[in-house]
């Protein structure tokens, strides 16, 4: 055997540089995927994201052994299992795809690095997001993003000479010891990938942006590719060309509503370069996994973690009912719309002055589209610690007024609340003890007094982090982190950005992303 094309959060047969240099190399070939220990450790690792890459892995087998490629499965570090390989079958050439990952991937790659040195054998890793490596400026990052993402797709090979090698089952989620995690999944693999992609583009999509902020609508009008892109069943190139393919369809045949439904996708689109540019950051500076990416924040909420506030917002019993709808939801189901989570790490941020690192944490293992890059991106964003982002401190019970008018959403995962008056849903502490009585929901007793007071809270959270904004320390931070990785098309001046009170309930913002879109 010559080659090993060692797959990662790749999961597919198309546009896959890896497998298409295999094919060209001299020599027998396998594709190698690593259930690796670490990963089922982390504590970003959830049985639904495991669930997840089993179903894409019985999938990819099958593509690749009708074209003569193996996949073999190994559960193990991966530094013992290529040893193994290399001692069994003997391999010259290790390929793969760039992963930015958490820091325990980068670790584990800086050491599979030093191995393939060691042994002789020549690693060469692909590019397949629009992120860069060893970036030195973000001047020009878009034109080079665009440039990526208009180059033709890698063609799949017609088929490879693949070596001998017998293949075990899959193990399955108890032999792995995760235990069951309850959720109904989205469909997992290319096919369901490309299905997916395909029914947003031409049915689903025309509605995007007046869909994607509400839970209701979101759920279907939103594209539901964000675990996919997650997983690499497919790739960013592969929905940016379809994208731009069925815009260009629409226009040239003048379908009807063609304003709407280009306007709709045009926004898509442009969520697909925020999609990079949030994993870029990670990329650039690995430390804001697990350090505020501000340094002037340190100290601002680590000491002051309240682990009973945490853990009411956990289970979704803060007394807000349109927080503990949005929890409910997300642990039931994995996916939440991407305004919905920026409620909930607002809320855990700002009212209840909870450090991100936890929160993150959970929400991770929660999201079944978990992308470090982008999530803890977000999480930082969403918690004020980037220095350059405007604060967006969400009213909860504004968003129940604007994005679930009619209670729908609410009822469905608080139905402690269901006989409750509409006028009183959001806020149902407001009823009196009679008619709390009378709806059977006692306040206090078959749902929670509100954790902390919304506007006493807020009051507090603005002025320690605009009080910190405004130091001379802050500013000059503020243009450095800007400076190096803020986008060239925010429009921020140095010295920061906008320091006026935020407004309760943000609008829509344009640096959305495939975070749940």
């Amino acid at each position: 055997m010559s080659v090993v094309v060692w797959l990662k959060k790749d999961l597919r047969a198309a546009d896959h540089a890896p497998l298409a240099a295999a094919a060209a190399l001299p020599g027998a070939a396998m594709a190698l995927y690593v259930i690796e220990p670490e990963w089922l450790a982390s504590p970003e690792c959830d049985a639904q994201h495991v669930e997840f890459t089993l179903a894409c892995l019985a999938e990819l087998r099958l593509a690749l052994a009708a074209r003569g490629l193996p996949l073999l499965v190994r559960v193990g570090p991966v530094l013992q299992v290529l040893a193994e390989l290399k001692r069994s079958h003997g391999f010259q050439y290790l390929l793969s795809h760039e992963e930015t990952g958490p820091g325990w991937t980068y670790a584990r790659d800086l050491a599979v690095a030093d191995w393939c040195r060691a042994q002789g054998v020549q690693w060469q890793e692909f590019a397949h997001t629009g992120v860069i490596r060893r970036l030195r400026s973000r001047n020009g990052w878009a034109a080079r993003w665009q440039q990526r993402m208009a180059t033709p797709q890698v063609a799949m090979p017609a088929g490879w000479a693949g070596a001998r090698v017998a293949l075990d089952d899959l193990p399955t989620l108890a032999q792995l010891g995760c235990a069951p995690h309850g959720r109904q999944l989205q469909a997992a693999g290319e096919a369901a990938a490309h299905a997916t992609l395909h029914s947003f583009l031409h049915q689903r999509g025309g509605d995007y942006r007046q869909s994607l902020s509400s839970p209701l609508t979101a759920e279907d009008g939103c594209s539901r590719l964000s675990p996919h892109l997650a997983f690499g069943t497919l790739s960013v190139r592969q929905v940016h060309q379809a994208t731009e393919a069925r815009i260009a369809q629409i226009k040239a045949e003048g379908e009807p509503d063609v304003r709407h439904w280009v306007a709709a996708l045009r926004g898509f689109s442009g969520r697909l370069h925020w999609h990079c540019h949030f994993m870029q950051k990670l990329e650039d500076a690995p430390r804001i996994e697990f350090q505020n990416f501000a340094r002037v924040c340190d100290g601002l909420r680590e000491n002051d973690f309240d682990a009973a506030r945490f853990d009411a917002w956990c289970a979704g019993q803060t007394g807000y009912p349109m927080v503990d709808a949005c929890m409910r939801s997300l642990r039931a189901t994995g996916w939440l719309n991407f305004r919905m989570r920026a409620m909930l790490v607002s809320f855990a941020s700002y009212h209840l002055w909870l450090h991100w690192r936890a929160t993150g944490l959970f929400l991770a293992r929660q999201f079944l589209d978990f992308e470090p890059g982008i999530h803890w991106s977000q999480m930082q964003m969403q918690s004020g610690t980037t220095g350059i982002n405007t604060l967006r401190i969400y009213s909860p019970t504004k968003q129940a007024q604007d994005h679930d008018p009619a209670g729908v959403f609410i009822r469905r995962w608080v139905p402690e609340l269901a006989q409750v008056p509409l006028a009183l849903l959001a806020t149902p502490w407001r009823m009196g003890a009679a008619q709390q009585r009378a709806v059977g929901c006692v306040i206090g007793q078959d749902y929670p007094v509100p954790i902390v007071d919304d506007a006493v809270a807020v009051k507090a959270a603005k002025e320690r982090l605009y009080g910190l904004r405004g130091t001379a320390t802050a500013r000059a931070e503020a243009d450095s982190i800007q400076a190096r990785h803020g986008s060239r098309k925010a429009g921020l001046p140095r010295t920061g950005m906008a320091r006026k009170p935020p407004v309760r309930a943000p609008k829509p913002s344009p640096q959305l992303d495939l975070f749940g879109d």
